[in-house]
């Protein structure tokens, strides 16, 4: 009978052994083979089980979460969705994530090992601290200004710090609320269908994910490089500038739509915006240096994060002179962001020095605890100092005395470019209205805020859409709240 005993006994032990195994086998070996599976919703039905973190905007909540008493329990919610539309994105328990929903999912989801103090424990136990909040760099005057300027017209706004890189407005219309893509019901499907089926792609951020030609704010750029190749060495001084100019190799005739362009000195060539100038100086300044100076103001970088990824501007580096002459005036295959060329304005108004624009400021625990803060990025020398202030005194003559008078504003410092960008095959598109700009207080002690914005509304005839007509007012309302705002606001 004792032998009996101890066979099943051996037996039994065989059984916990193998057991035992089998366990190990399943939560260790083949763990993350289980927890990868679609047919496990435990991951699912836990993300969405408690509040996500919220996204703020000078302090304030402009997401939320709802408890629907559903097995995915809470559905995000945003406040004003369609003016942050174009900084949040959406979260959507059917779609997934997007813009800074996305870049930011481990903090607001609270998957972030950051957020709790014993990370290895939560591992171990699967527990899941709530989730953090994401302090944004927005001024919401600033935000809302650019979003009423726009007034329902396709367009996008971007303004930045220049001493920081901190992005104070980032707009984009037509626009659309994300609240309707939060579930994953019918409702969700079906506004996610009629969104990406919109023939005005209220879904695209033209902020930063869409390029377009820059037209005459590129001549900054052009303006800089002359300057920083000595190819221009006296502002006032008369340039050797036929017009009508024939571009290098060509029998193509570029013309002006300003009078007193022939040989105009670079200070009333770049008031009256004058394209013979401004092709003939790209020309002589030669591809090498223009594409130089382009990189160094942030063209051609494919690797730009604000912490989403922002489409690359471009300036194209296999031109010949006559295609050369083109994109020094931000046509041919010149393209750029709405951001870009505010971080062009930026990089005018902080002295040459270009800082990375960002977005967010810092992340938090639930209860305000700081977990990161930006990383210290390098500084781009987009040109000379000297340059930068010969271009900050053309950029004021053009507020002042030219073409973009509309973004003045009493008791301060202002400077701008206008432009109106041609497109479509023969140029036959209807144009598109740029401005860009910086201000400065007149108890600054350096330009406060870099705007630009470009407006792409066919809804008036051609003859009116201007840059100085349609985009500056609503630069110059940007500028007006930034400069308004009290010291330290954002956050």
């Amino acid at each position: 009978m004792t032998r009996h005993i101890r066979h099943a006994a051996v037996f039994c032990a065989l059984l916990l052994v193998a057991l035992l195994v089998n366990a190990t086998r399943l939560q260790v070996v083949q763990a993350q083979r289980y927890d990868d599976s679609p047919a496990n919703r435990r991951e699912v039905i836990a993300r969405y089980g408690r509040p996500r973190g919220d996204i703020l905007v000078d302090g304030r909540p402009v997401t939320g979460s709802l408890d629907t008493q559903e097995q995915l329990r809470h559905e995000r919610t945003y406040d004003n969705g369609p003016l942050y539309a174009p900084v949040t994105g959406f979260a959507s328990q059917k779609y997934g994530t997007s813009l800074l929903e996305h870049a930011e999912d481990p903090v607001l989801s609270g998957t972030d090992p950051m957020l709790t103090p014993f990370p290895l424990w939560n591992a171990l136990t699967r527990a899941r601290p709530p989730g953090g909040d994401v302090v944004t760099t927005l001024n919401d005057a600033a935000q809302r200004a650019a979003y009423d300027g726009l007034d329902g017209r396709k367009g996008a706004v971007a303004a930045i710090e220049p001493a920081t890189g901190r992005i104070l407005a980032l707009v984009s219309t037509p626009s659309y609320d994300p609240t309707v893509l939060s579930g994953n019901g019918p409702d969700a499907t079906d506004a996610w269908a009629r969104l990406n089926g919109d023939r005005e792609k209220p879904m695209l951020n033209r902020a930063v994910g869409q390029t377009y030609p820059p037209g005459s704010t590129f001549k900054v750029v052009t303006a800089a490089a002359a300057l920083d190749a000595g190819v221009v060495t006296d502002v006032d001084e008369a340039t050797d500038s036929p017009a009508p100019y024939t571009l290098p190799g060509t029998t193509t005739s570029l013309t002006n739509e300003s009078e007193g362009c022939e040989d105009a000195p670079l200070r009333v060539a770049f008031m009256w915006s004058c394209n013979t100038v401004f092709a003939k100086l790209g020309a002589e300044v030669g591809v090498e240096r223009m594409t130089a100076t382009a990189a160094s103001f942030g063209f051609n970088d494919t690797g730009l994060r604000i912490p989403f990824t922002a489409a690359p501007s471009t300036f194209d580096t296999t031109v010949d002179r006559a295609q050369l002459a083109l994109s020094s005036i931000g046509q041919y295959n010149t393209r750029a962001t709405p951001l870009q060329m505010a971080m062009v304005a930026a990089a005018v108004a902080n002295g040459g020095q270009l800082r990375t624009p960002y977005l967010v400021d810092r992340t938090t625990t639930a209860d305000g605890t700081t977990v990161s803060t930006p990383v210290a990025r390098p500084v781009r020398q987009a040109m000379h100092p000297a340059t930068a202030v010969r271009l900050r005194e053309l950029m004021r003559d053009v507020v002042e005395e030219g073409t973009g008078t509309n973004a003045a504003i009493p008791g301060a410092i202002v400077g701008g470019k206008t432009g109106t960008a041609q497109h479509g095959i023969g140029n036959s598109g209807t144009p598109y209205a740029w401005f860009v700009s910086w201000a400065q207080g007149v108890r600054d002690l350096e330009p406060k805020v870099a705007v630009a914005v470009v407006v792409e509304d066919g809804s008036v005839d051609r003859e009116y859409i201007t840059g100085g007509g349609m985009a500056a007012p609503i630069a110059r309302a940007v500028m007006e709240e930034v400069l308004n705002s009290p010291p330290g606001r954002t956050g």
